[in-house]
């Protein structure tokens, strides 16, 4: 496990370097000392990697749960009250913690990427103490620097590939456009899907560069639908940060013939959580040229409603926790029936994601949901396979 110190910065500054110097070896002796309490002697090793950073290493038989445990228990002893050396205060700290079963063949370097990458995604997350490494964010048998690099190439060689979801209307199941998503085909590691590959990019500071390669991919595609499909694309933090964004996204559509009114832009809480006041702006431009606005995952995360006050949005796509269990579970079905009439209210349309069966469509479909996507219309396709699908 990876033990990373939230904020140390400001102990710091509130109680001094002497008291910082003091809290991190009380954090030591709290580390040591648990894990001789709860490891086998001999069978481990603890160690601090620098400023706020500690790793203890368990060599033994330890199965997924036992593991959680302790990583949860060694937080809390690193979060109770440290008193300051000098006797000035009680320092508080906030511990985060990275966790990992390691596998055969991973090597040290590897095993310190995944750790450190989920351990910056932990310091994000005010609702979790201990998060695992997923094994998208750093493959197995590379080393995150050499994806950052492959990836920066990966974009100058245009070998980025876009798929698209289809998107169906629940009234009539007719074909009405598609969400384009980012695939990734590395030489070594093998297929890399949107998330992990833009947590690549945001490493090496290329997000804007990967979201406008996207952006252009994508409209070039859909300049050979019929035109009465939409095309969907997603909307990061860097991209609404840019004050030119509005300018420089509609020279691409206009560049590649696409009609600007055709296109959809989603956006998710994340990204507007960030400035939401700055973003308005930004979007009311964009609706002025014809682009739809879309508040994506709606329901998977806070689900503030100031959004939909305050923002000129034109649909809410349901993320797809919102549609699990709505074909057994009242209280989901309540809840699904609830956001629909507040959209409808507002005048806005609702995209159902993650539809997979008859069922769940056609309750979507009776409470009001205007369009779905999902694998009970189509898996992602690929360029060629969505326009033979479209012209069909």
């Amino acid at each position: 496990m990876l033990l990373g110190l939230g904020r140390f910065d400001a102990v710091n500054l509130a109680y001094g370097e002497a008291a910082g110097d003091g809290a991190l070896v009380e954090v030591a002796r709290r580390l040591l000392h648990f894990a001789a309490d709860e490891l086998a002697d001999g069978e481990w090793i603890a160690a601090r990697l620098g400023g706020g950073k500690f790793a203890l290493v368990a060599h033994q038989q330890l199965n997924r749960e036992r593991w959680q445990w302790l990583g949860e228990a060694v937080g809390e002893a690193i979060a109770a009250p440290i008193a300051a050396i000098d006797g000035s205060g009680t320092v508080r700290l906030w511990p985060r913690i990275a966790m990992m079963r390691v596998l055969p063949g991973e090597s040290p370097a590897h095993i310190l990427d995944r750790l450190a990458a989920t351990l910056g995604r932990a310091h994000d997350r005010p609702d979790a103490r201990v998060l695992w490494a997923e094994r998208s964010h750093a493959p197995a048998g590379i080393r995150a620097a050499e994806l950052e690099a492959d990836l920066l190439a990966a974009i100058d060689r245009n070998e980025i590939e876009i798929a698209f979801q289809p998107q169906f209307s629940l009234a009539d199941g007719r074909l009405v456009g598609a969400e384009a998503l980012a695939r990734w085909h590395h030489r070594r590691v093998g297929l890399i899907g949107a998330g992990p590959l833009f947590a690549i990019a945001e490493r090496v500071d290329h997000v804007a560069q990967l979201s406008r390669h996207i952006a252009e991919t994508a409209l070039e595609a859909a300049r050979d639908w019929p035109h009465d499909l939409r095309l969907s694309l997603n909307i990061t933090p860097a991209d609404l940060a840019s004050r030119e964004f509005a300018r420089d996204f509609l020279k691409i559509v206009a560049a590649t013939g696409f009609d600007s009114d055709r296109v959809t832009l989603e956006i998710t809480e994340q990204v507007l959580l960030s400035d939401l006041e700055r973003s308005a702006p930004v979007i009311e431009r964009l609706r002025a040229r014809g682009i739809r606005i879309a508040l994506d995952d709606f329901g998977g995360g806070f689900c503030n409603f100031r959004y939909l006050k305050l923002l000129a949005l034109d649909e809410i796509k349901l993320d797809r926790s919102m549609i699990e269990g709505i074909e057994s579970d009242p209280r989901d079905r309540a809840v699904l029936k609830s956001i629909v009439a507040l959209a409808r209210a507002l005048q806005l349309d609702v995209v159902a994601e993650g539809i997979e069966t008859e069922a769940q469509a056609a309750i979507a479909r009776d409470e009001g949901c205007a369009k779905f996507q999902g694998y009970l219309g189509s898996v992602p396709l690929s360029a060629s396979a969505f326009l033979e699908r479209a012209r069909s």
